[in-house]
């Protein structure tokens, strides 16, 4: 089968594509890997939107953080708001792939994409992060927790295009952390992940959000975890608990990488490290980006 190609120039140009039933791609670092690894074929008609200025750009104002669907990973990663504010989408972002990935894979592919392992997606969905879809009949608004609704699949229909991501940027005091359970540190994907964020006000956690990643058929938000950490100082024993509840939640299947037993058994200890780290950032310590560099390295403490 030949494939069609069209690059668009301007938003109205894609948007008149897909409603023809093109598929846009920005970076290619996954549909094009997938289709030379025999994945799924190239579709029909592809739209290139990576020439469209307007989905392109970072900009934080009137309390939130835009990110247009063209802003790769290593520009979320070295974005000074990203790093101080929203820490663990700095740590997802530093460690997708390899350093060529991150200079072309874009925010709005790696969510599109919508793998349960996808380094982005748990931190998106700990912030309360919104996904800003155009088609050529209007715009709307989804949480990109309902976005991602299984694997490879998102809520968008075929003719949406995914344009901005909108964060808002969370209260002082607050720590946020992701790292991911991995084997070697380039072209890596999350083995067992994890995403907390916290905020502590008067040594209480007043705010908390947890999310397991490559544990579930989605990125998926524990409750139960958030429940035990609400009220508390945010120490050890809370955290257990939490780290136990992220454990229980889980759901993971056994494939060439991992045994569901071990994901199972590493998700109480991915958990417990991400949760101690995202209250130690919330309390003003220093815990490096990317995280799972430290919380990972020869020698940390389990």
């Amino acid at each position: 089968m030949t494939t069609a190609f069209v690059s668009a120039r301007s938003l109205d140009e894609a948007l008149s594509a897909l409603a023809g039933g093109a598929r846009p791609v920005a970076g290619g670092t996954d549909l094009v890997v997938g289709a030379r690894q025999g994945k799924a074929p190239l579709p029909e008609t592809i739209v290139a939107i990576d020439r469209i200025e307007e989905l392109r750009g970072a900009a934080a104002a009137e309390g939130r953080l835009r990110l247009g669907a063209l802003v790769t990973h290593a520009e979320i990663a070295a974005d000074s708001v990203v790093r101080e504010r929203l820490t663990a989408l700095a740590d997802a972002s530093a460690i997708v792939g390899s350093h060529a990935t991150r200079v072309q894979g874009t925010v709005g592919g790696n969510v599109m994409n919508a793998s349960p392992a996808m380094e982005l997606g748990g931190p998106l969905i700990v912030l309360g992060a919104t996904a800003v879809l155009r088609s050529a009949s209007g715009e709307r608004r989804v949480p990109v927790a309902e976005l991602l609704i299984g694997p490879g699949t998102t809520s968008a229909t075929p003719d949406e295009l995914l344009t901005e991501v909108e964060v808002a940027l969370p209260p002082d005091g607050t720590g946020s952390c992701y790292a991911r359970l991995e084997y070697r540190r380039q072209m890596e994907i999350a083995v067992v992940g994890a995403t907390a964020a916290v905020t502590v006000s008067d040594g209480k956690v007043e705010r908390a959000g947890v999310a397991i990643t490559a544990l579930a058929p989605t990125i998926r938000l524990v409750p139960e975890a958030e429940a035990a950490l609400l009220g508390s100082d945010g120490g050890a024993e809370a955290v257990r608990e939490a780290a136990q509840a992220a454990a229980t939640a889980s759901e993971p299947i056994s494939d060439v990488r991992a045994s569901a037993d071990y994901r199972r058994a590493m998700a109480e200890v991915v958990a417990r490290r991400v949760l101690t780290a995202a209250v130690a950032r919330a309390v003003g310590e220093q815990v490096d980006v990317p995280a799972s560099s430290t919380l990972f390295a020869a020698g940390a403490v389990s």
